[in-house]
């Protein structure tokens, strides 16, 4: 029997996380957030890498390779923001890789294609610098222009081919970091980036620039051509985020209370901002694809989170082919690395992905069972099997119980998909007000996404699209609006998941147990966790999440706790 190949993917910005290979297959990973419990946690790696390597029941002995990524340091094996996993010893091998090369092999390796255009777009990426030290043979695809200047540059966007065994960068675009102005809108992002410019809005409009989907959320409710003006210009096949705007805009946030008195104007910056970004990523990706056509493209980078964008950009038609990697942001750097490792470092072939974005680890009955341990607060049972569950568990969610939902191992990047969840009935009057303001302790205009059987989504909604993900936006038909109001946004819209039932095999089957009971094929499914907080990960942090919220039942595995 042969020996497994492992490689381990490291990523140490904000957003950290680690991502463990066995030959070629993804077998566990996690964010660091989930296990510190603090949103967006980076730096050390100690604890997200202890993870996987206990999942997987090895040792550090058995690392074939290690592949890292920090956006502005190479980190040293003993230490980075703390004492690391490495430090003792001096195998495996670490190996270093830039920012846009982690997010484009990121989606590369889960990506079903066997060749494609890949498109990187974030805020910020590696120094030039730096990058140029991990990669020397890359200057040639630089400006040179860029050369000349005295300011720091980062990368801004990157276009790459992967050719079946190798990924080819064709265009690197780099912009200065954003300098001290006198206006509200100075990030640490590159000056020209269409991720620093969506959170510059951000930061204007709530004051955090942290959780830009918000922004995306609130766009709804504004009117159109409010702003006449433009965010971006194109000069040589570059992007450039204008200044003239920025004067325009001389009312930034001042707390909630202040952003609810002026929610109109709040949410009119919104969607021009939602408008401007749908625009240039249209644009930007165009102008590659013109430039190098391929039937198939992947997309990676925080800015591929839009799930607006992502649909104009789908119904643009300008390839056949679009894979939108479901962990786009820096959480997904450590996916790139890993892959990097497997394809580029050590020539192996690419392994076909099975489309899952679930790689957490598998709580046992035992451990269930040891949380619940003179647990009194509520009562709880356990049935006998999946099918009994579900079958109890549809019938709650058809009366109007809100239900915690805890299967499998988790998700690995920024959206529940049918194990770390909230769920509810679509159409129940009140519902998404009352999972906002009692469940999730959010702003009550943030909306709720339909998960739905996906030989089923044509039937509820225009554009029928395939969206696994939830990383796509539809529009419910009119004959729904009602049925599907919970989780139908104010101009119509809805952030579309598609359950898979191959790798989501027990949320299929209630959707389907649901389907039969109510007559409906769409359930409404959110996070499991509140506002501020990551997502559950641990039976123990379900029960708390329990506790403090009106969740009527939380279901793990075939364990049922109910109020």
């Amino acid at each position: 029997m042969n020996t497994p190949v492992y490689v381990l993917g490291t990523g140490l910005s904000h957003n950290g996380s680690a991502v463990l290979l066995k030959d070629g297959h993804i077998c566990v990973a996690i964010e660091k957030e989930r296990l510190t419990r603090i949103k967006h946690d980076g730096g050390n790696d100690t604890e997200a890498i202890q993870y996987c390597l206990d999942a997987e029941g090895i040792t550090l002995k058995d690392i074939t390779l290690v592949v890292q990524c920090a956006n502005f340091e190479i980190p040293e094996r003993d230490t980075y923001k703390g004492k690391r996993v490495f430090a003792e010893t001096d195998k495996p091998k670490i190996v270093n890789i830039s920012h846009h090369l982690a997010h484009a092999y990121s989606a590369v390796g889960t990506s079903p294609f066997d060749e494609c255009a890949v498109m990187v777009i974030d805020g910020c990426g590696s120094p030039l610098n730096q990058f140029l030290e991990l990669h020397p043979e890359q200057r040639k695809h630089i400006p040179e222009e860029i050369f000349n200047s005295m300011e720091m540059f980062c990368e801004k966007d990157s276009f790459y081919h992967y050719n079946g065994t190798k990924l080819i960068p064709l265009v690197k675009d780099f912009s200065p970091m954003s300098q001290q102005q006198e206006t509200a809108f100075t990030l640490p992002t590159t000056q020209h980036s269409i991720g620093g410019f969506y959170s510059a809005i951000s930061e204007y409009v709530f004051g955090d620039m942290d959780d830009v989907g918000k922004l995306m959320g609130l766009a709804p409710f504004g009117e159109s051509g409010v702003f006449d003006f433009k965010a971006f210009e194109f000069k040589s096949g570059r992007l450039y985020v204008r200044d003239d705007w920025k004067n325009r805009f001389t009312n930034p946030s001042q707390g909630y209370n202040y952003f609810k008195q002026n929610f109109d104007y709040y949410a009119n910056v919104a969607l021009w901002a939602q408008q401007q970004v749908e625009k240039a990523v249209v644009q930007c990706i165009t102008n590659r694809l013109e430039k190098f056509p391929h039937k198939n493209l992947c997309y990676s980078g925080g800015v591929a989170l839009n799930a607006v964008a992502n649909a104009k950009l789908e119904d643009s038609a300008i390839t056949e082919n679009i894979y939108f990697e479901p962990a786009a942001a820096d959480n997904g750097l450590a996916l790139g690395c890993a892959f990097y490792g497997w394809l580029e470092y050590l020539k192996m072939p690419k392994q076909k992905h099975n489309g899952s974005t679930c790689f957490g680890k598998r709580y046992t009955d035992t451990e269930i069972e040891s949380t619940l341990e003179g647990y009194t607060r509520y009562p709880y049972k356990k049935f006998s099997n999946h099918n009994k569950m579900i079958s109890y568990v549809a019938g709650k969610l058809n009366e109007g119980k809100t239900v915690g939902w805890f299967q499998s191992g988790s998700e690995f990047g920024p959206r529940s998909l049918g194990r770390r969840s909230i769920l509810a009935h679509p159409g129940i009057n009140g519902m998404k007000n009352h999972i906002n303001r009692n469940i999730k302790f959010r702003e009550d205009f943030r909306p709720f996404a339909p998960a739905v059987l996906k030989d089923k989504v044509n039937e509820y909604f225009t554009k029928g699209r395939y969206s696994p993900y939830m990383i796509l936006v539809d529009q419910t038909k009119p004959k729904y609006m009602e049925l599907l109001k919970n989780v139908t946004h104010k101009n119509g819209s809805a952030r579309v998941q598609t359950v898979e039932e191959s790798w989501n095999p027990v949320f299929g089957a209630l959707l389907e147990e649901f389907y039969k009971q109510s007559g409906i094929a769409v359930l409404l499914n959110t996070s499991l966790n509140k506002r501020g907080m990551p997502i559950v990960e641990t039976p123990q942090e379900a029960l708390n999440l329990f506790d403090i919220t009106a969740l009527d039942i939380m279901v793990m595995e075939n364990y049922v706790i109910e109020k």
